[in-house]
C-alpha cells in the first residue's frame, strides 16, 4: 500500500501525515510527535506514517526508519499519554516492511475528550489538522470542542446509567444483594458486522479463563454460573443465561451479556451465599471475596471484548443492589476462616463505583486496574484491601 501511495503521489490530508524518519526516542515528549498525535486526535483521528518522503505534501519515495523495537513502541504510546492532556489512549502502532524498507504507521484514534492540549513550559495550545497542515485552534474553536466534550460526557453518563438500570431490573434485591456491573466503550462500535454466536461464546469462554488469573479458583465466579458456550440472542447483544437454576444452587445465580457495540454487563447474586452444607448468610451479608471475584470476571469480560471488538477504553459502573430494610454488610474472614463483620460499615445505600478503564493497557497495568476497582468496591463497606487480588509490581 505504501509503494502504491508513492507511485500515485498520494497527498497528505487532515487524516494522513507523511514522515520520512522517526523522532529520537530520547526526549520524545519534547519532539513534534505529541503535537502531531494531539492534532490528529482533535481532527477525528488518522494515520501518521513514518518512512515516506514527501515533496509539496505528496509522497515521492520510501525511506528506511530502521527496526522498531518494543521499547520504542511503548515510548510512542507513553508520549501520547504523558505529553498530551487529556491523554490520547488507544494508539495502534504497525511495523511494516524490511530489508532496508522499514516503515512505521501510527494509528491515532479520534479524541473523545477534546480538545487535546500540548504544554510547552507555561504555555499551552490545542493543535488541529487543517488539510495537510497542523495549526493551532482559535479560542472559538476550543470553546466549541469543550462544549462537545461536556455534551458527550453527559450522553455517556446517561447511556451508562440506562445500561445499569436495565441490568438491575427485575432482580430480587429485597431478598438478596446483587452485584451489578456495566461497561460501555468511550467510542461505541457502530456499523461493523454483528458478532456471531460462536464469536460471543469465545469472548465468554476466554473471559472465564482470564478471571482465574486475577483471583484464582478460591472465589465464587459468576461466569462459572452462566452458559458460556451457548449464548442466546438479545436486543443487539448476546446473553449468557444463568445455569444455577436448582434450589440448591440458586445462591450462585448470574447473567452476563456482550453487546454488539462493545458494551458488557454482569449481574450476579452476592448476598446470601452458602456458609455451610445447609447454612446460608443473610441476603444483606456479602463476602468481600464474592465482590472481588465478580469484579475479576467483569474486568476479564471487558478485556476480552476490547481485544475482540477493538474498543480500547470503557466507562464502567459497578454497584451492589440491595433494597431490604436492614443495612448491607460486607464481610471479611477472620484468622480462623470464619465470616467476620467486626470492621464492616453498615450501608443503607451503596454508591455505585464509576471509573474509566484502559482495556488495551499492558497485562500488569490492567491487573492493577482490576485491583484498584475491587478496592474501591470493598472500601465502601469498611474493608481496607482486597484479599484475593494481588497483582505483581508495576512495570517500569
Amino acid at each position: 500500500m505504501l509503494d502504491a501511495a508513492v507511485a500515485a503521489g498520494v497527498a497528505e490530508t487532515d487524516d494522513l501525515d507523511w514522515k520520512s524518519e522517526l523522532p529520537p526516542m530520547k526526549g520524545l515528549t519534547q519532539t513534534d510527535f505529541p503535537k502531531d498525535v494531539a492534532a490528529m486526535a482533535n481532527s477525528g483521528g488518522g494515520l501518521i506514517v513514518f518512512g515516506v518522503r514527501e515533496t509539496q505534501k505528496a509522497a515521492t519515495g520510501r525511506a528506511d526508519v530502521g527496526e522498531l523495537d518494543e521499547a520504542y513502541e511503548r515510548a510512542l504510546r507513553s508520549a501520547a499519554i504523558t505529553a498530551v492532556s487529556p491523554p490520547v489512549f488507544g494508539l495502534v502502532v504497525h511495523r511494516l516492511g524490511g530489508d532496508g524498507r522499514h516503515a512505521v504507521v501510527v494509528e491515532v484514534p479520534a479524541g473523545v475528550d477534546g480538545p487535546h492540549l500540548i504544554y510547552r513550559n507555561e504555555y499551552f495550545g490545542a493543535p488541529v489538522r487543517n488539510d495537510s497542515d497542523t495549526v493551532w485552534m482559535k479560542e472559538r474553536q476550543i470553546e466549541v470542542m469543550y462544549r462537545a466534550r461536556f455534551d458527550e460526557r453527559r450522553h455517556a453518563t446517561e447511556a451508562l446509567d440506562g445500561l445499569f438500570g436495565e441490568a438491575a431490573a427485575g432482580r430480587d434485591t429485597a431478598r438478596r444483594a446483587w452485584f451489578i456491573a456495566v461497561a460501555r466503550p468511550r467510542v461505541p462500535r457502530v456499523g461493523a458486522e454483528r458478532p456471531t454466536r460462536r464469536e460471543a461464546a469465545v469472548v465468554f469462554e476466554e473471559a472465564g479463563r482470564l478471571a482465574l488469573v486475577f483471583v484464582g479458583r478460591n472465589g465464587i465466579h459468576p461466569l462459572e454460573s452462566v452458559d458460556r458456550l451457548n449464548p442466546r440472542p438479545g436486543l443487539r447483544r448476546w446473553v449468557a443465561v444463568n445455569t444455577a437454576v436448582k434450589e440448591s444452587s440458586a445462591w450462585r445465580e448470574a447473567w452476563a451479556s456482550t453487546h454488539h457495540d462493545g458494551s458488557v454487563t454482569l449481574a450476579a447474586v452476592v448476598g446470601g451465599h452458602r456458609s455451610g452444607s445447609d447454612q446460608y448468610l443473610e441476603g444483606r451479608q456479602v463476602r468481600s471475596s464474592a465482590v472481588e471475584s465478580a469484579v475479576a470476571d467483569f474486568m476479564a469480560l471487558i478485556r476480552v471484548s476490547a481485544r475482540t471488538l477493538a474498543t480500547p477504553e470503557y466507562d464502567v459502573g459497578i454497584g451492589l443492589a440491595w433494597s431490604g430494610q436492614a443495612p448491607l454488610m460486607l464481610l471479611t474472614t477472620d484468622a480462623h476462616g470464619y465470616d467476620d463483620d467486626s470492621t464492616s460499615t453498615p450501608l443503607h445505600h451503596y454508591t455505585p463505583v464509576t471509573s474509566t478503564v484502559a482495556a488495551d493497557s499492558g497485562d500488569v497495568d490492567f491487573y492493577w486496574q482490576v485491583h484498584d476497582l475491587a478496592q474501591d468496591c470493598v472500601n465502601q463497606g469498611g474493608i481496607t484491601h482486597p484479599v484475593m487480588i494481588h497483582p505483581p509490581a508495576r512495570e517500569d
